[in-house]
């Protein structure tokens, strides 16, 4: 089975078929080939790397070796196979007949409660209705402990929680204790993300970006998934974000060429997913902000960003870079949504947010920070 395309060329074009098939002679193959009938052209396609055909076509009708017909022959196959807007992607190659095939699953819905699906979270006692911000908390960046504001907040008004939790480092945290002892760390930040999971509309989705702290084997991801488990939030996910820092390599080894004890190194970090009461999310599909590409791109579970390079600009020891924030708004929420972190730091989540057009509430106890969130926006504005 193919997908078939087919355009018309006019009787008085003057076609070289041999040099087009010649050109193209490396990607026809039994998923890609296309052939002249008469004033037509037919075009077989299973699979195809685009990318790669795509670069290639650009290429050749640069060189000067096809007439113009030709080359507006060419140039439609390119954009006849461009315009198919349903694919799949294995590897590099862009999967055009039944890519969608595994999703075809017969009584899926009556499998899924077979296995009891997300059966950790059926219990839980989250209301369905959604409530307002209250307007003094909206689009504000706020210099206080965490808790205490949140604690201010009406249930179920926040759309979507973006953080990335202090880290327990040794980082230079001028305002706050990083000293302290795991347990008192964990019983603090649980504290905060109970609010959090509080404030989240029904629907909602708190989305973590940790680092395990790999040098003390403490695997943070999994303490803090665990912890929204426990709390009734459906884990929708994880995604890897590779920052390519390849700079592990040249750190320690632990046990160098033994296997008594050799030190693993990564050069990723987790971005955990979590749904309040279900995994649909209630929106208008006006909305909905992220293109085709975007989607088909970012729903793969490995996203490779480069980390922050202003850290220094910003007097900040640990950020995660815009691009991030900027998939995880514009896949997980809708624009006007209200975006919170309660770790806002140098502001990320809420120069983001803004610039998305979606509304957001910032929380830090530091003033430095805090005052660097506010001028981030206010260039935006101006």
């Amino acid at each position: 089975m193919y997908k078939n395309i087919n355009f018309k060329i006019s009787d008085e074009s003057h076609i070289e078929q041999e040099k087009i098939f010649k050109l193209l002679d490396a990607f026809i193959c039994e998923d890609f080939n296309f052939d002249f009938n008469e004033n037509l052209v037919e075009i077989q396609l299973k699979t195809l790397d685009f990318n790669s055909f795509q670069k290639y076509i650009k290429t050749t009708l640069l060189n000067g070796v096809l007439n113009e017909d030709s080359k507006e022959v060419v140039q439609k196959i390119l954009d006849s196979i461009s315009s198919i807007g349903s694919y799949g992607l294995k590897g590099s190659k862009r999967v055009y007949v039944d890519y969608d095939k595994e999703r075809k699953v017969q009584n899926r819905k009556e499998k899924e409660a077979k296995r009891q699906q997300f059966f950790y979270a059926k219990d839980n006692n989250f209301s369905k209705i959604n409530n307002d911000l209250p307007v003094e908390f909206e689009n504000k960046i706020i210099c206080d402990d965490s808790f205490t504001v949140l604690k201010k907040l009406p249930d179920n008004c926040i759309d979507l929680v973006i953080t990335s939790p202090p880290y327990n480092f040794g980082l230079d945290y001028a305002s706050t204790n990083d000293d302290s002892h795991w347990k008192n760390y964990f019983d603090r930040l649980f504290e905060i993300f109970s609010e959090c999971i509080r404030v989240l509309k029904y629907g909602g989705r708190a989305i973590i970006n940790v680092q395990p702290l790999y040098s003390d084997y403490i695997p943070t991801h999994h303490i803090i998934t665990n912890f929204f488990i426990e709390n009734r939030m459906i884990w929708k996910g994880e995604i890897m974000w590779e920052k390519n820092n390849y700079n592990a390599k040249y750190t320690a080894w632990g046990s160098w060429k033994s296997p008594s004890n050799p030190y693993l190194k990564y050069t990723w970090e987790f971005i955990e997913v979590f749904s309040k009461g279900d995994l649909k999310k209630q929106g208008s599909s006006d909305n909905a902000d992220i293109t085709a590409e975007e989607f088909k791109k970012w729903v793969i579970g490995k996203w490779s960003i480069a980390p922050e390079r202003n850290m220094k600009t910003y007097n900040h020891p640990a950020m995660f870079p815009e691009e991030l924030a900027k998939r995880a708004i514009k896949l997980f929420s809708f624009k006007n949504d209200i975006i919170l972190d309660p770790f806002n730091g140098a502001g990320t989540t809420t120069a983001v947010a803004r610039r998305l057009e979606r509304r957001y509430l910032g929380i830090d106890i530091s003033e430095e920070y805090c005052n660097t969130a506010k001028e981030r926006i206010e260039k935006q504005l101006f």
